[in-house]
């Protein structure tokens, strides 16, 4: 068997299997501390699982692979100093990434398409920059199909739309706007407050006061837990729906069955799906990782996700040189505990999975086949 070799951005080895030394270095940037550090712990093991997949079927280009963490959970300027040391010190020849878009903006800005950068999270949609590939959804994807089914299903037409102040939640309403439009309803109030919120009193009077049947919430980890669980304080739940872009299973729990009356989530992947290949995914995560199995979620599994892209280019383009990665980008494809996905624009369409949280644990209502990513890069 070809050696796994995990290392952080300091170089320490972490765990190994095998003999034969890696050769193909790829950095995988995640957050492990701040509002998104929830995610951190799922997003590590699927990395690992993705690694160990990879090298089982050759490595890239007949090259086992070797994975560098860094932390990533941090303001941009930071979080672009640690990968800046994983490309120039530590000869890291790809990146996967799944963190905030704030801090994406300053690593397509840092790396200027010379490095293949997989970007995986849920994000706002319009990244087109060279040398960068998206798996993760996109508003096109998680809101055009579920805001229209909400308003048939669940009289869902006057929203209220509340996130964190950055570029994301922003973009992310600007697309909502559009679509609740074009489905007949009406944003009737939208705000923005600062990561690291907890206060949100006001926020609920504002609510409350709007008439509001249904609220969209773009807040990240620890704001979204502390939201929602003030939200249900509030009684808010008999009033006004939720529906999260951002809200997985370890926020779920965070926010704990007794506040998620009436919580949606739109994902491209749920622990609960009923497939074989997801169902797959989690029962080996908790057979290799056992009591420490962190709790399965759509945005830890995208780094599955972005690693198998990742080897899809490398070993279709021969190697990880940025242009000849770009030359075969369009059309690659890759299998997923989602299912196949293929390259296309830079992104992919994907089933989307509308989730009712209500008894403390998703269970699926509906889903979407391929959504188009609703992105075009020329």
């Amino acid at each position: 068997m070809k050696r796994l070799l995990i290392t952080t951005a300091l170089g320490l080895s972490l765990g190994v299997a095998g003999a034969a030394m890696a050769d193909v270095r790829l950095g995988v940037l995640v957050p492990d501390s701040g509002p998104a550090g929830l995610f951190g712990p799922s997003a590590r093991q699927a990395a690992q699982l993705a690694a160990e997949d990879i090298n089982t079927a050759g490595g890239i280009n007949g090259e086992p692979v070797e994975l560098i963490f860094a932390d990533v959970g941090l303001p941009p300027a930071q979080a672009v100093q640690s990968v800046q040391r994983l490309w120039r010190a530590e000869g890291v020849q790809g990146f996967v990434g799944m963190h905030d878009s704030a801090v994406r903006a300053a690593i397509v800005g840092q790396l200027r398409g010379q490095v293949p950068y997989v970007y995986t999270a849920v994000y706002e949609g319009g990244e087109c920059a060279p040398g960068t590939y998206v798996t993760g959804e996109t508003p096109a994807q998680q809101l055009a199909p579920v805001i229209p089914w909400l308003a048939e299903h669940e009289g869902a037409t006057n929203w209220y739309l509340i996130g964190n102040d950055y570029n994301w939640p922003r973009d992310t309403n600007a697309a909502a706007q559009e679509i609740i439009a074009a489905s007949g309803g009406s944003v009737v109030g939208e705000e923005y407050v600062p990561l690291g919120s907890s206060d949100f009193d006001a926020s609920l009077g504002r609510i409350r006061a709007s008439g509001a049947d249904a609220v969209l919430v773009t807040l990240v980890g620890g704001d979204s837990v502390g939201f929602n669980v003030a939200y249900a304080a509030f009684g808010l739940d008999a009033q006004a729906l939720r529906l999260g872009t951002l809200i997985e299973e370890n926020t779920l729990a965070g926010i704990g069955a007794a506040n998620a009356n009436r919580l949606f989530a739109s994902m491209g992947f749920f622990a609960s799906i009923d497939s074989d290949t997801a169902r797959a995914y989690t029962d080996r995560l908790t057979a290799q990782f056992g009591a420490d199995a962190a709790q399965p979620n759509g945005m830890g599994q995208s780094v599955y996700d972005g690693l198998m892209l990742m080897a899809a280019l490398g070993n279709a383009a021969g190697s990880l040189d940025s242009d000849a990665v770009a030359a075969v980008a369009d059309g690659a494809s890759f299998s997923s505990p989602r299912g196949m996905a293929t390259l296309d624009g830079n992104h992919v369409a994907q089933t989307i999975y509308l989730a009712d949280g209500s008894s403390g644990a998703f269970e699926v209502v509906t889903s979407f086949d391929a959504v188009p990513s609703g992105v075009t890069c020329d």
